[in-house]
């Protein structure tokens, strides 16, 4: 299945941009075809634990059995499976075409489409949920999922993963002009899920896009967030927070190309890791066009080594080809437990451990209340103290 003579036309009809790609992001391709089986020594690739996809990123069956998927929206919003051409013509609706073999595999042959649809000017009153519950890890699916926004619109769509599944998946996000939209993806799998995802979004003029990628449970997730410009004004918020246990490879990674003047990004990830071989990644990229004067942007990724073992790697890009900008920055650190943070708890009377803990929940704090959906932040602060129960208060008296 290729993407329809309507979405080619909008691609190729787009505003020419500079011929330069990112070295991180190379033009891409719907013919699945046209990108190889990585080998892990590409540069996209280098980190991720190939044989641990179970083929998802090669020619692993995409027929979606062993995941099902139910959802709740409130009044004014459009939910449901769409296939055909109607699917056909979702396929590239962010003006994006697929870097990757997993995504143009997706676009090429999962038959159906869950849409989202939020027409022009509602205000959805309380969150969009999708639940993505996997009934098993040995079977492998594929995923294409469509969030739309009509113009002047406002709402918030949680995608909730849970249970034991292998899945290739690709979301989509249309922010139309004037637009508010959040989306939360929450990756609560089981111990041997395995999660490769791609979230690309297109934010309109005038309109602010918030994403939240939340990474606790599963054997190996991988989740890409990219986001690209239709016009000026446009803003983008992409908020990260994961915690990595034994074993676990939890990978994130963020493109936001500017390419419209006058936009911006903020990008915050903060990480937590604790048992043997954990290893966490992190990958940031900001491309700024020739076109995109007056934008401002800035990365930053902070994880906190808990235990002996683990493996934490961070590399934050800037590629900026015009010097009239308003802002570009990046920041990085892996450090352990602040020496100092915690002789301040200690010398007041408080244990070594209830101090450890007190200084990850105050690590994780202020960006839980990022995300701005209560019933999520409080349900993220009692997962942190079960993550912590694993280690740091494993010997703490109740």
């Amino acid at each position: 299945m290729t993407i329809t003579d309507s979405v080619r036309s909008a691609l190729e009809q787009a505003p020419a941009l500079d011929k330069v790609e990112s070295h991180l992001h190379p033009a891409g391709s719907f013919d699945v075809a046209d990108h190889a089986v990585p080998t892990g020594r590409e540069e996209i690739w280098r980190f991720t634990p190939l044989k641990r996809l179970k083929g998802l990123h090669a020619d692993a069956p995409l027929d979606g059995r062993n995941v099902r998927a139910s959802w709740a929206a409130p009044e004014g919003v459009t939910v449901g499976m769409v296939s055909g051409d109607e699917a056909a013509d979702l396929r590239g609706v962010s003006g994006w075409a697929p870097n990757t073999r997993f995504t143009a595999r997706v676009l090429a042959e999962v038959p159906a489409t869950l849409l989202v649809d939020v027409p022009a000017e509602v205000e959805a009153d309380e969150p969009i949920v999708l639940e993505v519950d996997g009934t098993d890890a040995d079977a492998t699916s594929g995923a294409h999922v469509v969030l739309r926004f009509g113009r002047h619109s406002k709402a918030v769509v949680v995608l909730n993963h849970t249970g034991s599944a292998a899945v290739a998946a690709v979301v989509e996000v249309v922010v139309a002009d004037g637009a508010e939209a959040s989306v939360v993806s929450i990756q609560d799998w089981a111990d041997d899920a395995v999660h490769l995802s791609h979230h690309q979004a297109r934010v309109g003029r005038d309109a602010t896009y918030k994403h939240a990628a939340i990474s606790f449970g599963g054997d190996v997730v991988r989740m890409d967030a990219n986001v690209t410009y239709d016009g000026p004004g446009g803003s983008a918020e992409l908020l990260g927070l994961y915690f990595a246990d034994a074993g676990q490879h939890i990978e994130h990674r963020i493109f936001a190309d500017h390419t419209a003047p006058r936009t911006k990004s903020n990008a915050i990830y903060k990480g937590a890791l604790q048992g043997e071989k954990a290893h966490t990644v992190w990958v940031g990229n900001v491309l700024i066009r020739k076109v995109a004067e007056g934008i401002e942007t800035y990365e930053e990724n902070r994880n906190l080594v808990l235990t002996d073992g683990c493996q934490a790697d961070s590399i934050p890009n800037l590629e900026i080809e015009t010097g009239e900008i308003e802002g570009a920055g990046h920041a990085s650190a892996t450090a352990r437990f602040d020496d100092n943070q915690l002789f301040y708890l200690q010398s007041r009377g408080v244990s070594e451990q209830e101090a450890q803990r007190l200084v990850v929940h105050g690590f994780f704090n202020d960006l839980i209340r990022k995300v701005g959906v209560p019933s999520i932040e409080e349900r993220l602060m009692t997962t942190v103290e079960a993550e912590l129960a694993k280690n740091v208060l494993k010997d703490l008296s109740a």
